[in-house]
């Protein structure tokens, strides 16, 4: 009998062994992250609404994990939903980055399902106010996380230049109108990145990527971030259409520059960013609110100024702050509008 016992503990070692030799996971990980926002309009907040509030910044909740098929091939997996129900929206969960795929060290890694477009993940770590009201997609279009497609990563090229793609399947989007089958135009992005987004192995960054007809917008951008001791700034320039002829009124330029001083486990922030596409959430917000429609939108001419603040209690706790400035007018229906806003927000995250 102790013999049988003994052998069982044996083999039920070295099956947990083996398996933690060709699996990393599956772990779970989230965020919960909550502030505190006094905005004059309420057109940047997550849930839109003006005065003192309780934003929640996109918490979520995820695992992850990987398995080894062999020496060069592991099968790589992901499901991440956002969580909700710290404020009355109603809705507890919501559709983030998950998908399936297989990573080789020499042929790149592929990924199936809903991720981060490549052009979406050009940005590296340039959003330094990013997942809050003053991320960049408020004035940038193409920030898209978009399901029903096919991401690809290739190795390091040289140990230097990184090569990305995303193509979403044309048949998932087919839509039915009316009776009328209307078919979806191809989409794609690609992306080029060299150095490191994080700034460690490298301390520069520099990306270039161009987006067809994902979230009806063609546009191409260009990013860059360099570290200089404990100073790091960084510049973004993007030239955005819409696809539709329809909406041929909303096309231009969108650019930011920003910068920060690391000081031990503080962080000091401040970006400048410009717009007169009207490709932004910022002016479709807008334009939600009011009569009219984006057909009748021109003369875009909006500003972000933003300046904060960062305080790292512990690795997994942050506290932060910033005051934000959006102003500017745009036509819309032939009358002007002011786009102007404060917005003053306090929060807390913790990684887990």
């Amino acid at each position: 009998m102790k013999k049988t016992v003994l052998s069982a503990t044996i083999v039920s070692a070295l099956a947990a062994t083996s398996f933690t030799a060709l699996a990393d996971g599956p772990s779970f990980y989230g965020r919960a992250d909550l502030a505190i926002t006094n905005s004059d309009m309420g057109i940047a907040t997550q849930n839109q609404k003006s005065g003192t509030i309780i934003e929640n910044n996109f918490s979520w909740l995820g695992v992850k994990g990987t398995e080894a098929i062999n020496k060069d091939l592991e099968v790589v997996y992901q499901m991440e939903f956002g969580v909700s129900n710290f404020d009355n929206s109603g809705n507890t969960f919501s559709a983030r980055n998950t998908f399936l795929g297989l990573k080789s060290a020499t042929a790149g890694t592929i990924l199936v399902g809903r991720n981060d477009t490549v052009f979406k993940a050009s940005e590296g770590g340039f959003d330094i106010f990013g997942n809050t009201n003053s991320d960049i997609d408020l004035l940038a279009a193409g920030q898209s996380r978009s399901a029903d497609g096919f991401s690809y990563y290739s190795p390091k090229i040289a140990d230097l230049i990184t090569l990305n793609a995303t193509y979403l399947m044309d048949d998932n989007y087919t839509q039915k109108v009316n009776g009328e089958i209307i078919d979806a135009d191809n989409m794609y992005a690609l992306s080029a990145t060299i150095g490191d987004k994080a700034l460690k192995a490298q301390n520069y960054y520099v990306s270039a990527a161009y987006n067809d007809s994902i979230d009806n917008v063609k546009a191409y951008r260009g990013v860059a971030q360099v570290k200089f001791g404990q100073v790091i700034l960084g510049g973004f320039y993007q030239n955005s259409e819409h696809v539709d002829s329809k909406y041929a009124n909303l096309e231009g330029d969108t650019y930011f520059v920003n910068a920060a001083y690391v000081m031990g486990n503080l962080k000091l922030k401040a970006m400048y960013g410009s717009d007169d596409s009207g490709l932004g959430k910022y002016v479709s917000r807008y334009v939600g609110s009011v009569d009219g429609g984006l057909e009748t939108v021109s003369d875009v001419d909006l500003q972000q100024f933003s300046f904060g603040a960062d305080y790292r209690l512990s690795k997994n706790t942050l506290v932060y702050g910033h005051y934000t400035k959006y102003d500017g007018d745009m036509m819309l229906g032939g009358a002007s509008q002011d786009l102007s806003d404060d917005i003053v927000t306090v929060g807390m995250r913790f990684d887990f």
